[in-house]
């Protein structure tokens, strides 16, 4: 028992349920008026995973280099919709733009990591490529929406400061360069923040899990560190590369700041 995976039951996992009860009596005691939105991500949470892991066992038994990249190319342009909606601060961005710098992020360093780290035989070994882009992809997900939003949100509060500098002859890079620091800064702090407590404060979902299917900690650990490291290396691109796409679109084709984005009414 102390090296298999203990099996969770139907019974055991409707007992979840009492979570979910916890949860939503916090909304309701609070009035946080969340508990309609945490029955259906309740369900879709259910649903979509169980029916995830039918299609996984599938993808692992066929294992085909062109289904594996047509998978993760769908997981990024899904990632990066979900990152737009996530920005506040930004109206009608081009998804696009998103989903080019999560493709060249994900892949880049999901790459490295797949042929040079863990080298699977076959290298493209559905069981490890998938579940390490999609970790790869959900992190850095996060990671540039904070950035984009954090862009638009400086790029606002700055207007003054910005105008001024064009006005003097600044180029847009030259006037828009600190909110740009700003804005990766923004994307990458989560991640250094757990890079600072990973295994003081938190052991994260990939060496838990590891333990739990019966790995010897000292294994787990070695990946643990692996996940970290290209989390942060993925974040850190993908942050960069969209920034580095989206400030020019702060200003326009006289490379004056775009009235829509200042505090101007």
């Amino acid at each position: 028992m102390e090296n298999s995976i203990i099996p969770i039951s139907n019974f055991q996992l409707a007992l979840t349920v009492i979570l979910v009860l916890i949860t939503g009596g916090i909304s309701s005691v609070l009035k946080l008026g969340l508990l309609k939105s945490l029955i259906w991500g309740t369900i879709r949470t259910f649903v979509q995973l169980t029916l995830v892991g039918y299609a996984l066992t599938y993808i692992f038994a066929i294992n085909n280099l062109w289904l594996i990249i047509a998978i993760i190319t769908l997981m990024c342009y899904i990632a990066s919709r979900t990152a737009v909606k996530r920005t506040s601060n930004v109206p009608d961005y081009p998804t696009l733009l998103a989903f080019l710098s999560l493709l060249a992020s994900t892949y880049l360093v999901g790459s490295i990591v797949v042929t040079l780290i863990i080298s699977p035989d076959p290298w493209y070994s559905a069981r490890i490529a998938i579940p390490i882009f999609g970790m790869i992809l959900g992190n850095a997900m996060n990671g540039i929406a904070l950035s984009l939003d954090r862009l638009y949100g400086e790029a606002r509060s700055r207007t003054t400061e910005i105008e001024a500098m064009l006005a003097f002859g600044a180029t847009p890079w030259e006037a828009i360069r600190d909110s740009v620091r700003e804005a990766v800064r923004a994307g990458m702090t989560p991640t250094i923040n757990s890079l600072m407590v990973v295994g003081l404060v938190s052991l994260p979902g990939m060496m838990t899990g590891q333990i739990l299917g019966g790995a010897d900690p000292s294994e787990a650990v070695r990946y643990q560190i692996v996940v970290m490291l290209m989390i942060a290396a993925a974040v850190a691109i993908g942050c960069l590369v969209l920034v580095g796409l989206s400030y020019k679109k702060l200003f326009n084709n006289d490379g004056a700041l775009q009235p829509f984005y200042g505090v101007r009414p």
